[in-house]
């Protein structure tokens, strides 16, 4: 049994740099695997390993300035998520491409879980999902507004677009673990925006704290890892990823005829070409190879 935790936090972090080869060992010794973001607007991450090395790592973090209240969302895993371990440095945690956007001046009201609900039954309120359009596809609040964004650089297009008629609405927005809505709602209050709240803790937190019976949320969650989605209690999903396009599929699509495991799928089977497909096969080739030897391909 592994433990995955998903946490991030908006600090200033002069030298992110400086940061990265101590937490990249840290993990590396405690056998953690995963993606952690560092960037001169805080951290990012999600990782998974054992327990104690997990804590090790959350020990670490809540060390880094202003991260002592650090509080990441965990999850338990039946199998390693991830093969290997990544602290990159970026520009950005989450990029939405607004240089001047600091959440940390001011983002929307919070919303508990246990109070979501009363918010997405409110029809004065206007729900948005700020996730991707893969991610919308397969999961979300009864109701909820869907952008149709392939990536969250999108969002502020999308908002001017829009924004005369929501002008005067309340604003809602939810996203997978919270962090996309600190920087959407805190642009969204630079616009002018004044009543604007966000569900507190994303849908992981939500689909954890509230019970399947009183939830108004309807189909998974798309993570980012090898769970690919949860559902309620965070109990992995049955949707599998196509390696090629990197979106969900439900077991169904994968009876399609454009279906090659690892290789494409009926999104993605006109976006690649035979030199592509080539690759793609010999990657699964080398996949199965290590699985074999019992192994990881971690390429």
């Amino acid at each position: 049994m592994f433990t995955v935790a998903a946490f991030y936090r908006f600090t200033p972090l002069p030298d992110p740099a400086a940061l990265r080869v101590p937490l990249l060992d840290l993990c590396l010794a405690r056998g953690v695997a995963g993606t952690i973001l560092l960037a001169p607007e805080g951290i990012n991450g999600t990782i998974a390993g054992p327990r104690a090395g997990i804590a090790a790592v959350v020990a670490h973090l809540r060390a880094l300035p202003d991260c002592a209240d650090l509080e990441p969302k965990y999850a338990p895993a039946q199998e390693m998520p991830f093969g290997k371990m990544k602290v990159r440095l970026k520009r950005e945690i989450v990029t939405m491409g607004q240089p001047d956007i600091d959440p940390r001046a001011g983002t929307g009201r919070y919303v508990t879980p246990q109070d979501w609900n009363a918010v997405v039954a409110d029809p004065e309120t206007v729900v948005i999902d700020t996730r991707n359009d893969y991610e919308v596809a397969i999961g979300t609040f009864h109701g909820a507004v869907d952008p149709q964004t392939q990536a969250f650089g999108e969002f502020p297009v999308w908002w001017a677009q829009n924004a005369d008629r929501l002008a005067g609405k309340r604003i809602a927005m939810f996203c997978t673990g919270g962090i996309r809505c600190e920087k959407s709602t805190a642009y969204l209050r630079q616009q002018g925006v004044e009543d604007v709240v966000h569900l507190q803790g994303g849908i992981l937190k939500y689909l954890e704290d509230v019970p399947e019976g009183e939830s108004l949320w309807q189909g998974a969650c798309f993570v980012f890892d090898d769970r690919v989605s949860v559902g309620h209690g965070l109990v992995p999903g049955d949707h599998v990823l196509c390696h090629a396009c990197r979106r969900p599929l439900a077991a169904d699509d994968t009876g399609r005829p454009e279906y090659e495991a690892g290789v494409q799928c009926h999104r993605c089977v006109s976006q690649f070409d035979n030199g592509d497909r080539a690759r793609f096969r010999e990657r699964m080739k080398q996949i199965g190879l290590a699985r074999a030897r019992g192994a990881r391909h971690l390429g």
